[in-house]
């Protein structure tokens, strides 16, 4: 009777708005608690993880997105892509679904794509006369294209948390990552075929792909620095991410001189690690219910129970698709991650499903979710950012939803799409 009390106590500070944090820390807490062990079993996972050299990562590549956020990177971002793809039928959209895809690789957080590349390319869409709900449902869902492009910091996170190296998680997102462009883009060009009478503005001057290439000349260079860096061998991903603070802060200090030093710098660095501190915060409550569920042996009566009910693969990746794809709707992704991840790893293994592979199945799915109504975070933040009904944005959202469930079959049932190139490094 207690434990029920209990339960739905904290379900009513859930709904009230508690942080999900402090949800997950007392649900942990009172977990260990009812079990006899001492309370500081919830630390323990934590101070493992803090020595690992990798978890610099977090604040540095956090650091250098927001820098990219807070200048005029995504006007150049734009401008660039709408030189190189903009006479195509479909070509702005087509420049949305590139530029946001990018943008989220660097800053993490899909809801900050939707704000910064949302407000910036959404008047224009309608400009060229994209239909509204074509253009709200565009920009909507493209938000989380880059969560598997890198540095994502989900994949870092994700690293970190199930023990797969975050060099080979890097390469597995890529291709997956281009297949949804890519599929978005068909369905952009089609549509713009069929149903906007007038054509895109051709771009017949190699001066205008210049002039917008040498506006962006100093930002191009960042994913070769990344990629080459890694996979070339010259840093880790932990350098990586150093190098990669270092150059943004420089280009737009000081190069672009975008941000002041007095006057905007202090704000991003203040942004940035609020993001940080809430990713750290996440992790330690999390972890600390992780290890509970792992002393309990959960993941494995999980498995004895699956094994009741489905015998194959196929059937697995199925339930988990369709699972993943809810946790995605009602939780932010660090914190899915984080909870999550740790139960599912172990039930995977057991039916055969790479690590690796599973990483990717594991944040596409999530990505999706964002987006997936009736409670998908990214819904509710465009509807606040352009200021339409979220029943409208669920409306507008449905058709590029199909062809992302479309891209997650193909990444699911098809393991090449995420592991060719890790073999191909080896």
């Amino acid at each position: 009777m207690n434990e029920f009390l209990i339960g739905l106590g904290l379900f009513i500070l859930a709904l009230l708005g508690t942080p999900l944090f402090i949800i997950i820390a007392a649900i942990a807490l009172l977990a260990f608690h009812s079990a006899g062990i001492d309370s500081s079993a919830t630390i323990i996972e934590l101070y493992r993880m803090a020595k690992q050299p990798v978890l610099l990562a977090i604040p540095l590549f956090t650091f250098a997105g927001y820098l990219l956020a807070e200048s005029k990177t995504p006007q150049r971002l734009v401008n660039l892509s709408r030189a190189l793809f903009g006479w195509l039928p479909g070509g702005l959209a087509i420049v949305a679904l590139f530029s946001c895809a990018i943008f989220t690789a660097f800053t993490g957080a899909s809801g900050v794509t939707i704000i910064a590349l949302g407000g910036l390319l959404y008047p224009i869409m309608l400009k060229e006369h994209y239909p509204e709900n074509f253009s709200l449902g565009l920009l909507t869902s493209s938000g989380n294209l880059g969560l598997l492009f890198p540095p994502s910091l989900p994949i870092i996170l994700y690293g970190l948390v199930s023990q797969v190296s975050i060099d080979r998680l890097f390469l597995a997102g890529i291709i997956p990552s281009i297949l949804m462009i890519v599929l978005l883009s068909l369905y952009s060009y089609f549509f713009h075929k069929k149903n906007i009478r007038i054509q895109a503005k051709r771009v017949t001057s190699a001066g205008d792909i210049w002039q917008a290439t040498k506006e962006a000349i100093w930002e191009i260079p960042l994913p070769i620095i990344i990629l080459g860096g890694i996979y070339g061998g010259f840093f880790t991903a932990t350098e990586a991410a150093a190098v990669t603070a270092f150059y943004v802060f420089i280009i737009e200090v000081f190069i672009y001189r975008d941000i002041s030093i007095g006057k905007d710098l202090p704000h991003v660095i203040r942004q940035s690690m609020i993001l940080v501190g809430g990713i750290l915060v996440i992790l330690s409550a999390a972890l600390g219910l992780a290890n509970y569920l792992i002393d309990a042996e959960i993941p494995s009566q999980i498995l004895i129970f699956l094994q009741g009910y489905i015998t194959t693969k196929i059937g697995f990746l199925v339930i988990l698709n369709i699972f993943l794809l809810v946790v995605g709707a009602m939780m932010d992704i660090f914190s899915a991650i984080m909870v999550v991840a740790p139960i599912i790893i172990p039930i995977a293994a057991k039916f055969g499903v790479d690590p690796v592979h599973l990483g990717i199945i594991f944040l596409a799915n999530l990505g999706i979710g964002y987006s997936t109504p009736p409670v998908g975070m990214n819904l509710f933040i465009a509807s606040f950012r352009f200021k339409q009904p979220v029943l409208r944005l669920y409306l507008a959202s449905v058709p590029f939803l199909i062809i992302l469930l479309f891209s997650l079959i193909l990444i699911t049932y098809f393991p090449d799409l995420s592991l060719w190139l890790v073999h191909l490094w080896k």
